[in-house]
């Protein structure tokens, strides 16, 4: 029976699933694989499983050659050198930009300088008279947002784990106060943020789900009634369907079951009012 891996590719930025023949390849080895009419390594993300039939249109990979390791291994150096030589060369041309990362195509076919700036940067200089004749192959300058500079540096976010832009999502999504608001989570930009200093791309992975728990839910502020009691809810546990009312002086904590209300809740309630200091800081 075939083995199949699934695997990143390194230059590409890309998951696809490739057929091996080594059953004994580990988990974050590289292989080398096909893209388009180049070849590429990949990092292993899961050891070879065992298919009775291969996914149409499968690629081959291979485990690399001691050749092909050195010259993986020997990449990092050359990468670190370009960035060093690229700063330079950007600082002695008083160009106002800050080198973050430099990608270096495993088969040579190009070079990809990532850098920071507050505004646009005109390089062509840069790349016409210093980087193209030293390195002799395709030069790309590719600005980057703060977002995007987490993700290629890498970190480790409030939850204490990798950043999940840096292990596992390929894109970012849009990330609204809202999200927060709905999760009842504090508008506080310290507990909200993530290492990028922009809203956590973890908001969205649950959203949809509090969205649909909070539908047959009081919201607060509201009128419901409890043991024949007009009271007034101050908070909602959503996980554990608890609710909070107001009788008299007491705030007492009920179960949704209890009371009687009318289902008031609205996404578009949860907009970002009151919430400008946070989209500001977090704003793209």
């Amino acid at each position: 029976m075939p083995y199949v891996v699934r695997a990143f590719l390194r230059d590409y930025e890309i998951i696809d699933e490739f057929e091996v023949e080594e059953p004994d390849i580990k988990k974050g080895e590289y292989i080398l694989v096909p893209y388009e009419d180049k070849k590429t390594v990949a990092k292993v993300l899961w050891t070879p499983v065992k298919v009775e039939k291969l996914p149409e249109n499968i690629k081959k990979g291979r485990r690399l050659n001691e050749e092909e390791r050195k010259w993986l291994k020997g990449l990092a150096k050359k990468e670190a050198e370009a960035l060093r030589y690229c700063q330079e060369r950007s600082d002695a041309r008083k160009l106002d930009m800050k080198l973050r990362k430099v990608k270096w195509f495993f088969d040579g076919s190009k070079i990809i300088f990532y850098f920071t700036a507050d505004g646009r940067v005109d390089f062509r200089e840069l790349v016409k008279k210093d980087l193209a004749p030293k390195y002799r192959t395709r030069i790309e300058l590719r600005q980057i947002g703060v977002r995007d500079e987490a993700k290629l540096l890498g970190g480790i976010g409030p939850c204490g784990r990798e950043l999940c832009c840096t292990t596992f999502l390929r894109e970012f999504k849009p990330i609204s106060v809202k999200m927060a608001k709905v999760q009842n989570l504090p508008l506080n930009p310290a507990k909200v943020s993530g290492v990028c200093g922009r809203l956590m791309c973890c908001l969205a992975f649950e959203y949809e789900m509090y969205i649909e728990a909070r539908k047959d839910l009081p919201v607060e502020g509201q009128i419901v009634k409890y043991m024949g009691e007009n009271v007034e809810v101050t908070d909602v546990n959503v996980l554990k369907r608890l609710v909070y009312v107001k009788s008299g002086d007491q705030i007492l904590k009920v179960n949704a079951s209890e009371l009687e209300y009318e289902r008031l809740f609205r996404e578009e309630n949860y907009q970002e009012k009151n919430s400008e200091n946070l989209e500001e800081e977090n704003g793209e």
